[in-house]
């Protein structure tokens, strides 16, 4: 982004470990004109933060990185995929346990109550199919969703939105992240919400703590990173436990997940390993000479 102030961003941990490995480093503002993308060997999506504001020159800056000489991570395939919150029904149809969702490409007078029958809930949340950091994302009772219509209509007329049950061990238990370089697990966190909120960044009050994850936990990421092709040199999958004590889906952040490095030791040497693995092999030369690209 092109102002990071009021972000927890600790990206910058890879720095020393990406420097032994050979790597120099330069943070370029994805909106900054005319950059000469031949001149690296290598572009990481890292904090940009602020796309969904415009999709499309996201979209295309990414493009450019691709056409070039460069190496972009994770592929542009995955990214264009991951943007739209419409790849979790993509993994549901793959096997994958997601939260239930509706998915909705506008709102009209009068619908809002129909959700909450839908999904056989009295609460529920209604977020864009393209957000970042919980903006407009909005947790409704039935009791106050007539009051709420006009703002709700303001936001989601003519987009495209989910909307999903809450799951009420958010406010309990929160909502656990676990990392992954090059298909492997290397840490995890868990995101509690400040009290009365439901939201699990820690922009918005959230605690964060680093934890052990109980086997059942990695093994239910562990069968949705496989559901994931290519796969991807760095991920992170948010899972919250259901009603049923099993854990489902809320994301899987192939794009610029905050990766949390600092609560871990290994963290930010397990991403540089990665990431350096990964450009060299898509650098290496191929039988004839050319490269794979």
């Amino acid at each position: 982004m092109d102002d990071t102030a009021g972000w927890s961003i600790d990206a910058d941990l890879a720095i020393p470990p990406m420097k032994t490995l050979g790597w120099e480093i330069d943070t370029v503002p994805w909106r900054a004109p005319g950059v000469d993308w031949d001149r690296y060997d290598a572009v990481y999506i890292g904090t940009p933060w602020d796309y969904p504001q415009d999709v499309a020159r996201f979209i295309r800056m990414l493009e450019q990185i691709d056409s070039s000489h460069a190496v972009l991570v994770n592929d542009l395939g995955l990214v264009r995929w991951g943007i739209p919150k419409t790849y979790l029904r993509d993994l549901q149809a793959r096997g994958a346990d997601i939260v239930p969702s509706v998915w909705c490409d506008d709102l009209s007078p009068g619908r809002i109550n129909g959700f909450f029958d839908a999904l056989s809930s009295d609460r529920i949340v209604i977020k864009p199919v393209v957000s970042t950091n919980a903006t407009d994302t909005f947790l409704l009772d039935r009791d106050d969703a007539v009051e709420n219509e006009p703002e709700l209509l303001s936001k989601f007329s003519g987009r495209e939105f989910v909307v999903q049950p809450f799951i009420e061990n958010i406010r309990t238990e929160g909502e656990f992240s676990l990392f992954y370089f090059s298909g492997a697990y290397s840490h995890a966190i868990q995101k509690i919400p400040r009290y009365r909120d439901f939201r699990v960044q820690e922009e918005h009050g959230a605690s964060i703590v680093a934890v052990e994850p109980e086997a059942s936990l990695i093994e239910c990421a562990d069968r949705i990173l496989k559901l994931v092709e290519p796969s991807p040199v760095y991920a992170r999958c948010d899972l919250v436990r259901g009603p049923d004590g099993r854990f489902l889906l809320m994301e899987l952040e192939l794009i610029e997940p905050s990766m949390y490095l600092r609560m871990h030791p290994d963290a930010p040497a397990r991403f540089a390993s990665a990431f350096d693995l990964y450009v060299r092999e898509k650098t290496r030369p191929a039988a004839g000479g050319l490269l794979q690209r």
